[in-house]
């Protein structure tokens, strides 16, 4: 289902989908803010109205008492009304604390309510029963009222104090349970993107793999890309590339190798030709015919060595995509090659030297024999007599080493970005030397290239410094 998806809606997705999961943790959150904010308030309301009955209660239990004193010591009925209307409100005063504190004891409110209920009673008695026994029952009844005030008064504070712990442990509550929940949406939401980065990055890694072993000439090997849709269209885009870039190669060899030998048959009829003006088949030659034959056969012969030059490296090029790896020691095929050579450089009074050793490494043992060969070969036509080429092999970081320096002229600076290309004739060359084909180092570029390894240049204070790098594990 996801693969017919393309990458654009895929990524689109993958963003919505850690949007709404961070906007339902961002939603949550405020919807328990304002829940903890209304609660907040509530017990910031609750809580006034319950110190403000309490006052009233008190200031009317205060009106009452004053008033009921004075309607016994002046007799006027207008004081009685003030302590009704007190005790009215008074009354209503304690039913709102009684109804805001369910907990607090019943008896407190009902001490409250029979004293107030006493004292109006003893009100209500007629003038002539006033004594100082009625006076002293008066105050009986109006006693409870300050010390029940005050019992009211601490049940309020601790209500209070509740239900503000209350509040608080809801506060940690859901501090705790919003904290989780925002890191659990943050895990997650890193979860997804990783997950779908990795899970997206896997085509992209194909391709580009893909592309790297069509930079390296490997079209054998078939390009599948697997993910979104479009993503897999570029692939099948790059199959075909493959197989376009095969024919072509395969066509270039065929090329190659009619061309050659269509040059060939023609080139060794004009060398016998040539051979046979020199040898006087045809009559005595003068001195400037001689000289005429002579370049003749000169040109016939290089135009043959360029030809099987460009033979070889055709053959090169096919063969270091197919690599037979073996576990193979470089210090014994380094000696092979100095032995197979030693005529050539023992003819140019050169010394060949060797030092340093490395571990066994998993190479094509012929192909590395033709790249070894080709460096001595290149490093003997460069050095001048009497001069020394010196062989190093090493380690280092997990790849084997192997170095060659001679004594020749070098490489100049402005050929040094082209040493190894195909058929490049340097500027700088040996007097008196052979003129070379220029493919030498190419093959040895090419060999080196195929086992993942590089071929570098080094600088140097004299002549030429070329290092060859092999990595154990390719």
């Amino acid at each position: 289902m996801l693969s017919k998806l393309s990458f654009r809606q895929l990524l689109l997705g993958v963003f919505l989908l850690i949007a709404v999961l961070l906007s339902a943790a961002s939603l949550h959150a405020l919807w328990t803010l304002d829940r903890l904010a209304a609660h907040s308030r509530d017990s910031g309301h609750h809580a006034l109205a319950l110190t403000e009955n309490t006052q009233q209660l008190a200031e009317r239990s205060v009106a009452m008492t004053r008033s009921a004193r004075q309607y016994l010591v002046l007799d006027d009925p207008a004081f009685r009304k003030r302590y009704a209307d007190a005790w009215r409100d008074a009354r209503l005063a304690l039913d709102a604390v009684a109804t805001a504190l369910p907990n607090a004891p019943e008896a407190l409110f009902e001490r409250w309510r029979q004293a107030g209920a006493q004292a109006w009673d003893i009100l209500q008695m007629p003038s002539r029963a006033r004594s100082s026994a009625r006076q002293q029952a008066l105050e009986k009844a109006l006693a409870p009222l300050p010390a029940v005030n005050e019992q009211l008064a601490e049940e309020v504070k601790q209500e209070v104090e509740r239900r503000n712990a209350e509040l608080l442990a809801e506060l940690d509550q859901r501090r705790a349970v919003l904290k989780g929940q925002v890191l659990g949406s943050i895990v997650l939401a890193a979860l997804l993107a990783s997950g779908f980065g990795f899970w997206l990055s896997r085509p992209l890694a194909q391709i580009e793999q893909a592309i790297d072993t069509l930079g390296e000439s490997h079209y054998d090997q078939a390009v599948v890309v697997r993910g979104p849709s479009d993503l897999q269209r570029v692939g099948q885009q790059l199959n075909w590339l493959r197989q376009r870039l095969a024919d072509l190669e395969a066509d270039k060899a065929r090329f190659l190798r009619h061309i050659s030998h269509e040059l060939k048959t023609p080139l060794a009829a004009l060398r016998e030709g040539v051979a046979l003006l020199e040898d006087g088949v045809a009559g005595a030659l003068s001195p400037n015919q001689r000289e005429i034959a002579g370049i003749l056969n000169q040109n016939t012969a290089a135009l043959q060595s360029q030809i099987e030059a460009l033979l070889r490296y055709n053959t090169a090029t096919f063969d270091a995509q197919h690599l037979h790896r073996q576990p193979a020691d470089l210090g014994d095929l380094l000696a092979q090659a100095i032995d197979s050579q030693r005529l050539q450089w023992q003819a140019a009074r050169l010394t060949v030297a060797t030092e340093g050793k490395a571990r066994s490494i998993a190479i094509d043992t012929d192909k590395m024999a033709i790249a070894v060969g080709n460096l001595l070969s290149n490093a003997v036509r460069f050095s001048p007599p009497d001069g020394l080429i010196s062989f190093r092999l090493g380690e280092l970081d997990g790849t084997l080493l192997l170095d060659c320096r001679d004594q020749g002229p070098g490489v100049a600076p402005e050929d040094a970005a082209h040493i190894f290309e195909p058929f490049y004739q340097g500027r700088r060359q040996p007097p008196g030397a052979r003129h070379g084909n220029g493919i030498g180092l190419s093959i040895v570029h090419e060999y080196v290239a195929a086992h993942g390894g590089i071929l570098q240049l080094l600088p140097s204070q004299g002549g030429a410094h070329f290092r060859i790098e092999l990595p154990y594990e390719s």
